[in-house]
């Protein structure tokens, strides 16, 4: 009720009601003016009782009536307004809506035809960039197909090609001496037997490093736990885990954390020949820290850096900078490998 008195045409009412009660003041003034000074026998007090009383509601008439009328075009022209609005807001950019006068509201209303051929441009222009964008991102999708398959096909002829290769050449050598020399024919036995060890552990290091990245909603720790539980039935590699829950971090902070992880794990088996792992993950002074370290035969990292055996290393680096940590690896030859991830609690924030 109340917001329907402060409409426009109820404004226009009480400004018509305003003036009626001036009027009506200045009438009495001048009438009790005469009356004072003149004192006509017509003018008698009950006759300018009557005279003020008519007038007021005659006049209080005709202000309603000149309210309604008055106001009737302009709010017509204000709901027109008000609809192309509402029409506007609900994404139906082709409104538009035209004025025959020539006054503010009508230059508001050329304003508002203007600001929905703006946002109908816009809208298009948006719609070209989200086509352009998914091209983008199918054309990305598919080059890194393209460069994750051919790394993998450098993979398995650099390592298990080769190593199958020689095992074909070494039992079909150690065929042919079987019977005339079979010392030797034992010695090359235990070297297919090495070969073929080595051979399964790069097969199944290439297999880990295709396994999905998704957690399926699992938090990182239990990814974590699960993908080593994977190691454990394959691999004769003594796993020391000290997992600590951390909650906060973002759907893309935990994947790319759990790909340096899987990566790692890849590198150990096909490089390292470690016989133990340890993996901690834990999360203090606003930072998650993730260290892994291994009993390999180490490397040499300033060699690493120029070999092309680095992508590895070069990509868990990449990744974690992505996400704002920071990335250490220490190693010497025979002494085994150490990584170290520090992931600022602010980045995770940000990228959440």
């Amino acid at each position: 009720m109340l917001k329907q008195l402060n409409s426009i045409r109820y404004m226009y009412i009480r400004s018509h009601m305003y003036g009626l009660v001036l009027n009506t003041f200045i009438l009495l003034a001048i009438i009790l003016s005469v009356y004072v000074w003149f004192q006509p026998a017509w003018l008698s007090t009950g006759a300018i009782l009557f005279f003020i009383m008519t007038y007021v509601i005659i006049g209080f008439l005709m202000a309603m009536y000149a309210g309604f009328q008055s106001s009737g075009d302009l709010k017509q022209r204000i709901d027109y307004i008000s609809t192309m609005i509402t029409q506007l807001a609900r994404g139906e950019l082709s409104s538009r809506i035209y004025f025959n006068e020539n006054d503010e509201i009508a230059g508001l209303g050329d304003e508002l035809n203007e600001l929905g051929e703006k946002l109908s441009q816009q809208k298009e222009s948006l719609l070209k960039l989200a086509d352009e964008k998914g091209e983008l991102a199918r054309s990305a999708h598919k080059a890194a197909t393209i460069e994750e398959r051919q790394r993998l096909a450098r993979d398995l002829h650099d390592a298990v090609s080769q190593q199958l290769f020689a095992l074909t050449m070494m039992a079909q050598a150690t065929e042919r001496i079987f019977d005339k020399k079979p010392e030797q024919a034992k010695e090359q036995l235990t070297e297919i037997t090495q070969t073929a060890l080595q051979a399964q552990t790069e097969m199944r290091a290439l297999l880990l490093h295709l396994r999905p990245v998704d957690l399926s909603g699992e938090p990182l720790a239990e990814g974590i736990t699960q993908l080593v539980e994977e190691l454990k039935q394959k691999c004769p590699i003594t796993f020391d885990m000290n997992m600590e829950e951390v909650h906060g971090l973002s759907k893309t902070v935990e994947e790319q954390l759990f790909r340096i992880v899987q990566e790692s794990l890849s590198n150990i088996l096909r490089h390292a020949n470690a016989t133990e792992v340890t993996i901690l993950l834990s999360k203090s002074n606003g930072e998650v820290f993730i260290h892994i370290e291994d009993n390999g035969v180490g490397f040499n990292t300033e060699e690493k850096k120029v070999n092309k055996a680095s992508y590895g290393l070069k990509n868990m680096k990449e990744r974690c900078e992505e996400i704002g940590g920071d990335f250490t690896i220490r190693s010497r030859e025979e002494e085994g490998t150490y990584i170290d991830l520090r992931i600022p609690v602010k980045a995770m924030d940000e990228e959440e």
